[in-house]
């Protein structure tokens, strides 16, 4: 007697089988995914560190110059002579070490100064070649009457680099001489510093210093030019201001660095603000002529002529 067996039944799968086996496939994939994306960012971020400068700025394009010269000529007060001599000294200087010169006339700035000294052209004329050249790094403002006597030394060598400067760095120095009770600070450190200035034997001065492009950079440019101060009849303009902001602004002396007046700010034997060494001697970086502008009894053209020959004569043995 034969038995009816019941039918075969097909093995069903677990009803989760199967959406077990795509989540395992899809989890696959989405880490395939982050892998790649966070390969991608890595990637990003390396490619933006590469091109990233000190400056903020990106893809800095290639051959730009590090330094810009800046230097406000009065091309209705100089006679063609002497500016001519100015220009070829500061051309001379920014050939030999790729740097670039930002020629101002005072004439360019007549607008903006409502009035003021023409003295206060050095604020606009600076913040326009940080605008005109947005990618360099470091802008170094030098009087009109003043020449580059050894070119041979670089701006970096002789005041940017980091241990140089270090070394030139007047830390606790009163910062308006000779004794104001505001100093600069002990614990700033190179890599702080935006400003770089000198002073003479009465104040802060402006005729030669140097400036790092960046916010810092536009928040003082801007508060150095604000009209309230233009308008108040400070007896020596821009640089009593200058003296003014920096010590009741704590955020400007936080990224300033005072330097002995000799490195960059040199002055001529008939300038008498000079500090006890702060006149010009053979080797010096530059010599300044200030004041021969205002005082009826000395002549820029005259007093420059002497130290203009040496240069020249230099420039020919070489």
């Amino acid at each position: 007697m034969q038995f009816a067996l019941p039918p075969r039944k097909t093995p069903i799968a677990p009803p989760y089988a199967r959406s077990s086996r795509f989540s395992l496939q899809r989890r696959k994939q989405f880490k395939a995914v982050a892998i790649l994306g966070f390969a991608l960012l890595v990637v990003f971020f390396l490619l933006s560190q590469l091109f990233y400068t000190s400056t903020g700025t990106s893809a800095v394009p290639v051959g730009t110059p590090s330094v810009v010269i800046v230097t406000v000529l009065d091309r209705a007060g100089f006679s063609n002579e002497y500016t001519q001599k100015i220009v070829k000294n500061r051309e001379d200087y920014a050939k030999r070490h790729g740097y670039i010169n930002f020629f101002a006339n005072v004439s360019d700035y007549e607008t903006a100064l409502d009035e003021a000294p023409k003295s206060w052209t050095v604020v606009p004329a600076v913040r326009h070649a940080m605008a005109s050249h947005p990618y360099s790094e470091y802008f170094f403002h030098l009087g009109a009457h003043a020449l580059i006597m050894n070119p041979t030394k670089s701006l970096e060598s002789h005041v940017l680099e980091k241990s140089r400067l270090e070394s030139l760095m007047r830390k606790d120095a009163s910062v308006v001489p000779p004794d104001s009770i505001i100093k600069t600070f002990s614990h700033i450190q190179a890599q702080d510093v935006d400003l770089i200035i000198t002073t003479d034997n009465e104040d802060m001065n402006p005729g030669s210093f140097v400036l790092k492009q960046g916010d810092f950079a536009k928040f003082f440019l801007d508060l150095w030019f604000d009209p309230l101060y233009r308008t108040y009849n400070f007896a020596k303009a821009e640089t009593h201001v200058l003296d003014h902001i920096v010590q009741w602004h704590p955020t400007i002396l936080a990224r300033l660095a005072l330097i002995p007046q000799r490195v960059i700010n040199a002055y001529s034997k008939v300038s008498s603000a000079a500090t006890t060494d702060g006149t010009y001697k053979e080797g010096d970086f530059v010599i300044r002529f200030p004041g021969c502008d205002t005082d009826t009894k000395r002549s820029c053209e005259k007093e420059m002529t002497p130290y203009y020959r040496l240069w020249s004569e230099k420039l020919k043995n070489e």
